[in-house]
């Protein structure tokens, strides 16, 4: 059964460039997918029309078939989603448990009593001590600020978790243990994930089928082990390129 359909979608910018060019995909409700591809070929306008935030062009897309166009069914879509931000997006003036109960808060208006139980038990359920919660962002790790906005995103209960880079700015083992940790979350709820990265051992961790997206185009979608023999010359050098700056890293 498909939860999100990419028919076709062109977003263009003052008419002249375009950013993204023809995209169609399906994702299966349940799925964990990936969309790859370098920086500035389109990963972040995608999902940003996704999320309403920019207006496609022309085409459409559609979460169980509400399209993001319909503005009268604007908020049923949002409901859907929730989104772990490249640069977690945390509010500094709060406590990481008030930024939990800040996301449910917005979601749970008539359910004002268990906010505080709900943002306590998912920090515990993303691996924070009690101990933390009462710190501000600033005072923890990038690691444990990215366990905080996990647990905020998920909070909502959402039927689609959206992630943004997720490793980006994190050291090899701290990225390491944050893709554990999202794979046993998306795992654990049964949602529906999406997430845009460059990065090829994240793609091949965290999901079994992905897209690469260049230049605007989804250039081709399969088997994230199949992509260093795919048959596209830009796949097999993207996953060539992926693999020898990792090896660099780890040398280094």
């Amino acid at each position: 059964m498909s939860k999100i359909i990419f028919n076709n979608v062109h977003k263009s910018f003052n008419n002249r460039l375009s950013v993204l060019r023809g995209v169609s995909l399906t994702v299966a409700e349940g799925e964990s997918h990936i969309i790859l591809g370098q920086s500035g070929c389109g990963k972040s306008v995608l999902l940003k029309c996704l999320l309403g935030i920019i207006k496609i062009t022309s085409g459409d897309i559609l979460v169980d078939g509400i399209s993001v166009k319909d503005s009268s069914r604007s908020d049923e879509y949002m409901r859907k989603f929730s989104i772990l931000f490249q640069g977690n997006a945390l509010f500094d003036s709060m406590t990481i448990l008030e930024n939990v109960e800040f996301g449910i808060r917005q979601i749970r208006r008539n359910d004002k009593g268990r906010i505080r139980e709900v943002a306590e038990e998912k920090l515990l359920a993303v691996g924070l001590e009690r101990r933390v919660f009462n710190l501000y962002p600033a005072e923890m790790s990038g690691g444990m600020q990215k366990r905080a906005a996990l647990a905020r995103a998920i909070a909502i209960e959402p039927e689609v978790l959206l992630f943004d880079e997720p490793t980006s700015g994190l050291d090899p083992i701290t990225g390491g243990k944050i893709c554990h940790l999202l794979k046993k979350t998306v795992n654990s709820l049964g949602v529906t994930s999406l997430t845009i990265t460059h990065d090829i051992r994240v793609a091949k961790f965290l999901s079994d089928r992905a897209s690469v997206l260049h230049d605007g185009v989804l250039v081709w979608t399969g088997h994230t082990g199949d992509m260093e023999r795919c048959g596209n010359e830009f796949v097999e050098h993207f996953h060539r390129a992926s693999h020898a700056i990792s090896r660099r890293r780890v040398l280094e």
